[in-house]
C-alpha cells in the first residue's frame, strides 16, 4: 500500500515538472533561444534556413510570434519558421506562392499554407531564399493596396 501511495504522490510532482519545462520551452524571447532549444541536428538546419531568409529579406525584423520564429517586413509577416521532430516548416504558403513555385515545391509536402521540408535532406537554400523574397513582395503589395484604398468617412 505504501508503494502505490508513493507512486501517486510522485506522478503529480513529475507532471508539474514537465509542465514547467514545457512552459519554459515555449516562452522564447528570441530566435536564438528558439533554435537553441532544438536538438543539435535540427539547430544546424534551422540556422541555415534562418540565414537564407535573412539574406533574402535583409530588412526583415526577426521576432517570436505564436511561439515560433517569424520574419516581419513593412509591418506584415513574411514567414514563420518551426522545427519539428522529422521536418521543419515555413508558413504561410499562399496559393499564389505555391502556384508560382509549383515545380520547385513538388518534392516537398505542401498543405494548408504550410511547406514541410524533411530534416533528413539538405536545406534547399536557394528555394528558401526565393520563397522569402516572394512572400516579402506579397507583403509589400498588400501594404500598398491598403494604402491606396480610400478610407471611409466617419
Amino acid at each position: 500500500m505504501e508503494k502505490s501511495f508513493r507512486r501517486l504522490t510522485i506522478v503529480p510532482t513529475c507532471m508539474a515538472v514537465v509542465a514547467r519545462i514545457m512552459a519554459a520551452k515555449t516562452g522564447f524571447k528570441s530566435v536564438d533561444e528558439y533554435i537553441a532549444s532544438q536538438p543539435d541536428a535540427t539547430q544546424r538546419v534551422l540556422k541555415r534556413v534562418r540565414n537564407a531568409i535573412r539574406k533574402a529579406v535583409p530588412g526583415a525584423e526577426e521576432v517570436i510570434s505564436y511561439k515560433i520564429p517569424a520574419y516581419k517586413f513593412h509591418g506584415g509577416p513574411v514567414l514563420y519558421l518551426a522545427g519539428w521532430k522529422q521536418h521543419y516548416s515555413l508558413y504561410p504558403a499562399s496559393g499564389t506562392l505555391v502556384a508560382a513555385l509549383k515545380d520547385d515545391l513538388a518534392p516537398y509536402q505542401v498543405s494548408k499554407g504550410t511547406i514541410r521540408f524533411p530534416l533528413s535532406e539538405p536545406v534547399p537554400v536557394k528555394l528558401i531564399e526565393r520563397i522569402a523574397k516572394f512572400r516579402a513582395k506579397e507583403v509589400v503589395a498588400r501594404e500598398n493596396a491598403k494604402a491606396a484604398t480610400p478610407k471611409k468617412p466617419e
